[in-house]
């Protein structure tokens, strides 16, 4: 019948018009999917998210406060990096369960943010000689991480390298800011009082590239185990120094410290934050806030009696 011909002619007109909005979604969706970008931890990621801005998608694979020195990766962050375009790591040794966990992902391009850097080694123990991998807590380096960032978004994705620079430099100005303004508090601090006594050695960068002198319980993290002699020595140190405050960090036990502050009768001064942010509520959500937080600690320590 006519009437069954034209809803014949209607129903397959229909479909091939439904057909083309879905080719057209699916090629527009193809065309708007950003490019994803995975770090080693939420430091890396947090700056990579301020030079991105948004047009990539950018993830940790570990979270807020997780210890990443031995770190063990799950078989979802495998998924996740087989998926990423591009992986940011921080090198020096700070990621050794990286090596054989990117080469499972496939042919994953790989960033490392500490290529061109020249390290500041490790002096004693187990991992003398070694590269000490914790060169971002210093504000004027974390600018070298930028730059490498940036170049290696701008690879991925050359239509947004105006956009990227630009957020580059924005971001950079902070990091500036926060480096003129660490310098001039420590420039009120006689230089005998800038002893900055941690849990970790992760302030090698900092101490040096700001005039004070380090001192810790272990090294580095994978190497934790607090010896009597250890305790001894820093012990002996703060009392000799005079050191008014000592400190620890957000990602391991500060037990032993607390057992320094007591023997010495220095104060605890409060926990820093490395390798890792700390949720939205914390005083370390973001990169900038993690190096102000440091920096009010440090210089607060310094100065109280």
């Amino acid at each position: 019948s006519k009437s069954f011909k034209y809803f014949l002619l209607f129903f397959l007109l229909s479909t091939f018009i439904s057909a083309c909005d879905l080719t057209s979604q699916k090629t527009s969706k193809e065309i708007n999917k950003k490019p994803f970008v995975l770090t080693t931890f939420t430091v890396l990621a947090d700056i990579s998210r301020n030079i991105a801005g948004e047009r990539i998608q950018v993830e940790s694979i570990t979270k807020e406060g997780v210890e990443i020195h031995g770190y063990n990766p799950t078989p979802s962050d495998v998924i996740k990096a087989t998926n990423a375009d591009l992986v940011i790591k921080n090198g020096l040794g700070l990621e050794l369960w990286a090596n054989d966990f990117i080469r499972s992902a496939g042919k994953v391009k790989l960033v490392v943010l500490t290529d061109d850097m020249q390290p500041l080694f490790i002096s004693e123990d187990a991992y003398k000689g070694k590269p000490n991998p914790h060169a971002w807590i210093s504000p004027i380096r974390a600018i070298a991480y930028v730059d490498k960032i940036l170049e290696a978004l701008i690879e991925l994705d050359p239509q947004g390298e105006d956009y990227y620079i630009d957020n580059a430099i924005k971001y950079k100005n902070q990091l500036r800011l926060l480096d003129s303004q660490l310098r001039r508090k420590l420039s009120t601090v006689p230089q005998a009082k800038k002893v900055l006594v941690t849990c970790e050695g992760a302030f090698s960068y900092l101490a040096h590239d700001y005039g004070m002198k380090e001192a810790y319980l272990w090294p580095v993290n994978s190497e934790s185990q607090i010896t009597p002699r250890r305790m001894l020595n820093l012990i002996e140190l703060v009392k000799k120094n005079n050191v008014n405050s000592v400190f620890c960090e957000s990602t391991v036990s500060s037990k032993g410290q607390l057992q320094v502050a007591s023997a010495t009768g220095a104060s605890f001064g409060g926990t820093f934050y490395v390798d890792s942010l700390s949720d939205s509520n914390g005083p370390a959500s973001t990169f900038i806030n993690l190096l102000k937080h440091n920096t009010y600690l440090i210089q607060k320590g310094f100065t109280e009696d």
